[in-house]
């Protein structure tokens, strides 16, 4: 069993910053890539950022130069620094994490989402 549990969201103006972060815990013998999604109210759940375990980062083209996605391997924890924050990035926001087990196979884990909202 494997847990990924998100903190950080909330209400913030246009122009302000929030920081996102997802701690996993479980059998965890390794995980490959970790991402962050979201969802807005009508639209499709899209990609925001993602980072492999040796930091290689791809990001969705709206928030580049704005959001940066990070990782501490030794604490399982991903982290989404948002900065300059847009109306238009008010969604739920959801980890990921490709993971598996010790001599096991691939799992993918989410976690409960974190609501970010932004103000105009």
């Amino acid at each position: 069993q494997v847990q990924l549990v998100e903190s950080g969201g909330g209400l913030v103006q246009a122009g302000g910053s929030l920081r996102l972060s997802c701690a996993a815990s479980g059998s965890i013998f390794s995980i490959n890539v970790m991402g962050w999604y979201r969802q807005a109210p009508g639209k499709q759940r899209e990609l925001v950022a993602d980072i492999t375990s040796g930091g290689n980062t791809n990001y969705v083209d709206s928030v580049k130069g704005r959001f940066t996605i990070s990782r501490d391997n030794a604490k399982n924890t991903v982290y989404l620094q948002m900065n300059s924050l847009k109306p238009e990035d008010t969604a739920v926001y959801s980890c990921n994490a490709g993971w598996r087990p010790y001599g096991g196979r691939v799992y993918d884990s989410w976690g409960q989402g974190t609501q970010v909202t932004v103000s105009s």
